[in-house]
C-alpha cells in the first residue's frame, strides 16, 4: 500500500502571496519544488487521493493536481473539485490546460481576462 507524504518548507520570500499546493507523485512534485512551490503532497497510490484532496479542501489558494490522478477520481469528488473556488484546483498534464484555467478565473472573478 502506498503512502501520502506532505512536505512543507519555510518560505523566505513572498509575503502576501497566495498559497500554492501540489498533489502528485514524487516525480511530478519534484519539478514544482525546484521552482519554489513549497507545499507538496506526494501520493504514490491513487487509492489515497481522496484523503489527500480532503486535506486541502478547506485551505485558501491554488491546488495543482496531476491530471492523470484527477481523471480517475470518483465523480462526486470531481464535482467538489470543479465547483471549488477556494482553493482553486488546476489540473496539469494530459487534457488540463489553458482553457480550464481560463474557465476557473472567469468563475472566480466574473471576468474573462483573455478578452
Amino acid at each position: 500500500m502506498g503512502r501520502i507524504v506532505q512536505r512543507k518548507y519555510r518560505r523566505t520570500v513572498g509575503d502576501g502571496m497566495s498559497r500554492v499546493s501540489v498533489i502528485g507523485d514524487p516525480d511530478f512534485n519534484t519539478g514544482f519544488r525546484l521552482v519554489g512551490i513549497c507545499d507538496t503532497i506526494e501520493v504514490e497510490d491513487e487509492a489515497q487521493l481522496p484523503e489527500a484532496i480532503e486535506k486541502v479542501l478547506g485551505q485558501e489558494g491554488i491546488v495543482i493536481i496531476k491530471y492523470d490522478f484527477y481523471k480517475n477520481l470518483p465523480i462526486p469528488l470531481k464535482m467538489k473539485i470543479d465547483e471549488s473556488l477556494e482553493p482553486t484546483f488546476v489540473k496539469v498534464g494530459g487534457e488540463g490546460g489553458v482553457e480550464e484555467l481560463r474557465d476557473k478565473i472567469r468563475k472566480a472573478i466574473g471576468v474573462d481576462l483573455w478578452k
